[in-house]
């Protein structure tokens, strides 16, 4: 699985199945979570999270039982815009950044290698050092571009409606998250232990979620709601056209 497409289901994945919820109720900022249910904390993280319009993810993990671990930190809001990159470890990564109707990539050496085997070390070089870039739209990049859309992601959440009804949600103490005072919310289910720590103060956002199980182990931390996606982009001579450099039959991602 190719990290951005790892990346984006470990990030909605875990949202959805700690995060949602039949109904729901409307996130206060002066909720005390103290004298909340651990069904309501979810709710209101739940409704928190789906009423952003940007933020910051970074997701950590392993995937599928191989032991390879997988990171990915983007910025990213509804209106499709994204800044970050993708590690896929001794697989490579990949610079990323999506603006409007534009997106450009940088993988490098050890991406190109995994991801095109016959060919990709020569795009390594042509790009030497440079962007490549393409059209939003093009069908080659469209792992890239959904996972860089907070709509797809917010869509992903709401399409499991229900999910945390599954197992008993546990309410923990209050600890703190990246400096931030959270209360932990736990469901175990089977073999899967799955934990979002809630914002204690001020909007309870979602600010980590962790699952468990026999196969992954992932974590994604939450930060800079409403915060603005940075606007700078790659200027034209830092940047190659996609399908200059590849064609029409070759698929990077």
């Amino acid at each position: 699985m190719s990290g951005h497409r790892w990346a984006a289901r470990t990030a909605a994945g875990a949202a959805a199945v700690a995060l949602t919820v039949t109904g729901g109720t409307l996130a206060r900022a002066d909720d005390d979570l103290d004298g909340l249910s651990a069904q309501e904390i979810v709710e209101r993280s739940r409704d928190a999270l789906l009423d952003a319009d940007s933020l910051h993810l970074s997701a950590r993990g392993t995937v599928d039982g191989s032991g390879r671990a997988m990171s990915l930190d983007l910025t990213l809001d509804r209106a499709g815009n994204c800044a970050g990159g993708v590690d896929q470890g001794e697989d490579g990564s990949v610079e990323i950044v999506k603006r409007g109707d534009d997106v450009w990539l940088k993988p490098d050496a050890a991406f190109w290698k995994e991801h095109v085997p016959v060919g990709g070390s020569t795009f390594h070089a042509i790009l030497d050092g440079r962007y490549m870039k393409a059209a939003a739209d093009d069908p080659r990049l469209m792992g890239v571009t959904d996972a860089c859309d907070l709509d797809t992601f917010r869509k992903l959440i709401e399409d499991n409606v229900g999910a945390a009804e599954r197992g008993t949600l546990t309410k923990g103490k209050e600890t703190r998250v990246n400096g931030v005072p959270a209360v932990p919310v736990t469901r175990v289910e089977g073999g899967e232990r799955l934990t979002v720590h809630v914002a204690a103060e001020g909007t309870p956002y979602p600010v980590r979620i962790t699952v468990r199980n026999a196969e992954e182990r992932g974590t994604v931390d939450f930060s800079g709601f409403d915060r603005p996606v940075p606007s700078a982009t790659p200027p034209p001579d830092e940047t190659v056209d996609v399908t200059a450099l590849l064609g029409r039959s070759v698929s990077p991602v």
